[in-house]
């Protein structure tokens, strides 16, 4: 068996990767978003402050939310998190694994669902360390925005409902609007 060959795949989360994908959070925020969060104690502690394995768990859980995980030889390496409302919630990985397509196979596997849940725009919150990469993936720039725990983020969208080929497709009904 050769060391060499390696297992990849984006797969919806379970409940039961809630440690794993917790342990990825914390640790993407800890060692990848130093520009963002400066050691800052404060901020650091304020924005770890609901990654537990239980809150994490909880948002798995949630029939309003969509979560995927990026396993790399059956481990958690990657996660992200749409809600029902368009936004994506959560796009992280392990320091050691960026740079190797898991982010963008993950955001791809979101939009999809988005779409198929009829949601025309998707939007987040980015981090400075994140912003090149949304940036690549399509999204626009609307400006900055400062976050809850103090980090100033940036605020994208991206319109999901064109056509990659420019032609009009099938409006969604608006029988869900209230």
């Amino acid at each position: 068996m050769s060391s060499e060959i390696r297992s990849l795949e984006v797969r919806p989360a379970e409940v039961s990767d809630a440690v794993a994908a917790c342990t990825v959070l914390r640790r993407s925020i800890a060692e990848c978003c130093v520009q963002d969060h400066r050691q800052d104690p404060a901020i650091l502690a304020a924005w770890l402050g609901n990654k537990t394995p239980e809150m994490v768990a909880s948002w798995f859980a949630s029939p309003t939310n969509y979560s995927v995980v990026a396993a790399q030889d059956g481990v958690v390496v990657g996660v992200a998190l749409l809600t029902g409302a368009g936004k994506l919630a959560l796009c992280y990985l392990l320091p050691e694994v960026r740079g190797q397509g898991l982010g963008k196979a993950m955001l791809e596997r979101v939009e999809a669902q988005a779409c198929s849940w009829g949601v025309k725009a998707l939007q987040l919150h980015s981090t400075a360390t994140g912003e090149g990469f949304f940036a690549r993936c399509g999204y626009t720039d609307a400006g900055k925005v400062r976050s809850p725990y103090g980090v100033e983020t940036v605020f994208f969208w991206k319109q999901l409902d064109a056509a990659a080929d420019g032609s009009k497709r099938k409006r969604f009904c608006n029988c869900n609007s209230a």
